[in-house]
């Protein structure tokens, strides 16, 4: 069989939930333009479901930075196990998923050894470190990004960028919204409690939002919570809610809970775009520690605002209210939740501009737009020489 006329092969790698999510939305959008692709990577669950092979578990153990260097060792097995397979099996394409502290170790490995880069997700180099810009511009042939102002502010700095649009409008239903029937005032409100998607972030934030909720229930006594868990936050959540009056939590039902709140206090991340998507208003928080924060992040963080739905906004306005750092008593957030439920107007305002902030971002595809970036990219690239060596399995990270 000549060389010309073998499958391409493409090696995704993708490090936290999230990443697995997106990747195999990809997957699917692959699958659709070329069938004969072989896919391969380091990812969970969500990949091996839409058909690639996996050989290392890197989602299940994802972390913070502290957690991290934890387990440096094992990422330098990771790393030194991908170099050797790369040389033995060498894909036609590379393609990093978000996660960048993984990621460009990636693509440092792919680009020392020919292999082409498209990162998808692009680093939020605009918004801190962005001094890693030259590892993009060195190893990185092509960015994906999901923002719109991303595809010009990194082509501003020397690196091929392309908006491809949001992965979550792939997975959103078209016609969505608050849920149908009675709403607030016409009956109790309902809260939504997101903790955020990381068992480190659910530690950090859902104690305070449970503190919050009990101010709150004081000015509101038949208030309601809802509570959308992960698979990682949900052990925190049944520890510390499970008594809780009128609170109720379920696992991956984030699209079930969401429309049914009048307002969300919900972690700083993607969550606030799903938010958005439903067009419910919200508060946004992020709890962090007050020593790193003035010794780390208030020198690396440079954007004036940053929660996403604000950064989006024309102007970046801020839409919705954000206590980022969230430092200090949880009364200022509970007063503002009992302002917005008083002043049912404000909620009113507030999803107005969430709505138009939105429409822009509104459309599926960006699966697909990214398949086919990796598709024109192995086109102008002659196909890899396969040498099939298999290499030891790994054990998953974390396990």
């Amino acid at each position: 069989m000549h060389y010309h006329s073998m499958p391409k092969k493409v090696f995704i790698t993708a490090a936290e939930v999230s990443g697995d999510q997106h990747a195999s939305q990809l997957i699917h959008g692959l699958r659709q333009l070329d069938p004969s692709l072989i896919i391969e990577g380091h990812g969970g669950p969500e990949m091996a479901r839409a058909g690639a092979t996996v050989h290392k578990e890197t989602t299940s153990g994802a972390a913070m930075i502290h957690q991290a260097i934890a387990r440096a060792g094992e990422m330098w097995r990771l790393f030194r196990w991908t170099r050797q397979y790369f040389e033995q099996n060498k894909p036609d394409l590379q393609i990093c998923v978000d996660s960048p502290a993984m990621n460009f170790h990636f693509a440092r490995i792919a680009h020392e050894r020919g292999i082409p880069v498209l990162y998808y997700i692009a680093p939020q180099l605009w918004a801190w470190r962005e001094g890693r810009m030259h590892k993009l511009q060195k190893w990185v042939d092509q960015v994906a990004c999901i923002l719109p102002f991303e595809e010009d502010y990194f082509r501003q700095h020397g690196v091929n960028a392309t908006f491809v649009g949001h992965p979550l409008f792939d997975q959103l239903p078209p016609q969505r919204g608050p849920a149908r029937g009675p709403r607030f005032p016409d009956r109790p409100p309902i809260i939504g409690l997101l903790p955020g998607s990381r068992r480190s972030e659910a530690l950090a934030n859902f104690p305070h939002l449970l503190d919050v909720a009990e101010q709150v229930r004081a000015a509101f006594p038949n208030i309601h919570y809802l509570v959308p868990t992960t698979p990682a936050t949900h052990p925190v959540v049944e520890r510390m809610a499970r008594n809780v009056p009128n609170l109720d939590f379920a696992v991956n039902q984030f699209d079930q809970i969401v429309p049914q709140c009048d307002l969300c206090l919900t972690v700083s991340g993607t969550a606030t775009l799903h938010v958005a998507g439903y067009g419910i208003p919200m508060i946004v928080v992020y709890r962090s520690s007050r020593m790193l924060w003035n010794l780390i992040g208030r020198w690396l963080v440079k954007t004036r605002t940053y929660t996403l739905v604000n950064l989006l906004a024309p102007g970046r306005q801020h839409i919705v209210p954000e206590y980022i750092p969230w430092l200090g008593s949880s009364r200022p957030v509970a007063d503002h939740v009992i302002d917005f439920l008083r002043h049912p107007e404000k909620m009113a305002q507030q999803q107005s501009s969430l709505a138009k902030m939105i429409q822009n971002l509104d459309q599926p595809g960006a699966s697909k737009k990214v398949a086919q970036l990796a598709l024109d990219m192995m086109q102008h690239q002659p196909h890899a020489e396969t040498c099939p060596a298999p290499l030891p399995p790994l054990s998953p990270i974390g396990n």
